[in-house]
This record gives structure tokens, sequence and C-alpha cells, in this order.
């Protein structure tokens, strides 16, 4: 009887997405502050890209593997932001099923390939700091391209598992996903359908993808440490600590904010929360990302410095040609 009830029903073609529809007088500033921080994200990880390609100091396994990341989060931020951003402006909340699904697949993609670059980063910093004697032979320009390429391909398999099942799901009744991007979790709350064994596949693939590479990373970190410890001079514990504490802190932020995202209790008075936390893994740690790598790296500061003399020095010698030729 209830199969019938909802076959009767009319399909949704399209989803609303809620987003931050509960605080309408914070409509505009909302709308500047996540178009400044799109616009900081792109110019920063960007600037990263461009230092690690062009500066050969930067032609090292830890900063090809930063240059891939720096790449992964430009595609993050924009797959979520631009339409966050038009939405705040124009008030259209408004998705079609295949946007949604589209939306939820590319998001998906990335953020998984970011859980195994970020595992791949701590296993070449655990090579630099506990075989420092090996490490150029060990980590060769051939297995960092296939360690990133293996982190794009795995990243693209389990999205696509998971969107694959949930194509099959019907959705009827309400439409409206309180939540300012596609997520898979309020989908299957929009479904009409049986959604025991998306969750389980959903699950599965989620272990997969999130707590292997957490598991891999987490073991770096205790040899790294383990490491460090051993190392008798305060001089020599502190620079081998700094040439990963920077990616420390990056991990740190990025699964700390999706561990309370997912481990937060599904309640009404949660949601507002879960939106906050999905923020920060979502928008701000791909803005963080090149503060930390360029405030707390001298490579990456030099690099930059030295990028600025440059063009400070090409402006000045085309001023004095400008003014030659006139």
């Amino acid at each position: 009887m209830a199969d019938t009830d909802w076959r009767n029903q009319t399909a949704i073609t399209e989803f609303i997405l809620l987003g931050f529809d509960n605080l309408p007088h914070l409509q505009i500033l909302l709308f500047l502050v996540f178009l400044v921080i799109y616009i900081t994200t792109m110019a920063g990880n960007t600037l990263i890209v461009v230092l690690v390609v062009t500066d050969r100091h930067l032609h090292t396994p830890m900063y090809f593997f930063l240059g891939n990341l720096s790449s992964l989060e430009t595609c993050y931020t924009s797959t979520i932001l631009p339409r966050m951003v038009a939405s705040l402006l124009t008030g259209d909340r408004t998705i079609s099923v295949s946007a949604c699904f589209t939306q939820m697949y590319v998001f998906g993609f990335l953020g998984s390939t970011e859980c195994y670059l970020l595992a791949v980063m701590s296993y070449d910093r655990y090579l630099a700091i506990c075989k420092p004697l090996h490490y150029s032979t060990l980590m060769s320009t051939k297995l960092c391209l296939q360690l990133a390429a293996g982190s794009w391909l795995n990243g693209c398999l389990a999205p696509a598992i998971i969107i694959l099942f949930l194509s099959q799901l019907i959705f009827c009744g309400l439409n409206e996903i309180d939540h300012f991007y596609c997520d898979s979790i309020s989908l299957l709350e929009l479904s009409c359908s049986d959604i025991h064994q998306v969750i389980l596949v959903d699950f599965i693939l989620a272990c997969e993808v999130t707590l292997l590479p957490f598991l891999l990373t987490l073991t770096s970190y205790a040899c790294i440490i383990t490491t460090i410890l051993r190392i008798p001079s305060a001089t020599g514990r502190q620079k081998a600590f700094s040439t990963c504490s920077s990616h420390l802190i990056v991990v740190t932020v990025f699964y700390g904010t999706i561990m309370m995202v997912y481990l937060l209790p599904k309640q009404e008075s949660l949601r507002e929360l879960n939106k906050v936390f999905s923020l920060c893994y979502t928008v701000l740690t791909p803005l963080l990302n090149p503060l930390i790598y360029s405030l707390r790296n001298k490579e990456v500061k030099a690099a930059l410095s030295k990028a600025v003399r440059k063009c400070g020095f090409q402006t000045t010698m085309q001023r004095l040609r400008d003014n030659n030729l006139s």
C-alpha cells in the first residue's frame, strides 16, 4: 500500500537548496563574505601552483604534491561557492536533479582525492624524516607521478558508485534540501524508495575514501613523531618538525571538521551547527591551505619574494624602455 502511495505522487525534477534562508537580513553580507573568500581562495591556490611550476627550487616531491593539492582546491571550492554566491545574490535556490547529482559527484570526487593526497603527502614526509638517506631513491619521479595519478583515479571511483545507486531512487513529496549544497545524506531523506542498501554502500565507500587514508596518515605521523623525539638536539627536532608542521595543520583542520560534521547527532536542533562545520571543510579549508603553506614555509616565502622582485624588476625595465622610446 505504501508502495502505491509514492508511485501516485509526482516525481521531483528539481530541488531547493535552503542554504541560509533563515538569515534573510544577512543575505547581502553573506554574499560579500563568500565572494571575497572565493576570490582569495582562487588567487591563493593559483599562486601556489604557479610558484611550484615556475620556481626550480620547488621542483621536489613535497611541492609537486602541494601543487596537486592546490589545483584540487581551486576546483573543490568552485564546485560549491559560485552557485552559493549566485543564490545569495539572486534568491534563486533551485537546482535540477541532474545538476544536483553532478555537483554531488564532483564534490565527492574532489573530497575523496584530497583524502588520498593528504595521505600521500604524509607518506612523503615519513620518508623524508624517517628515511632521509634513502629519500631521493625511494621517492622517485616515477613514484610521485604514480601516487598522484592513483589519488585522482581512486577519488573518482567511489562517488561514481554512490551516484549510480542514488540515480535509481525515486524522489517525491518534499524537494527542499536543508543545506547549501547537494549532500547525499540530505538527498536520502527525500527519497520514497527503500534506501537501506544505498546507506550500506555509502557507509562502506565512505570508510574506504576517508577512514583508510586517515589511518595511513595517522600511522605516518606516529612514525614521524617517534623519530623526531629520538633526535638528541632541540634544534634538530625543531627543524625536522618544521618540515611537516604545515601539512599536519591542514590534516588536523580537514579531518577534524569532517568528523564533527558526520559524527554530530542528526537532530533538528543541530542542523545549523552542521552547516557551520560543513562550511569549515568545504569553504575555509581551501582558503587556509595556501595561507598555511605560504606563511609557515620558508621555501614558498622565498619563491614568492623572488617572484615579486622579478615582477618589480620587469615593470621597472618596461617603464625605462617606454621612457626611452618617448
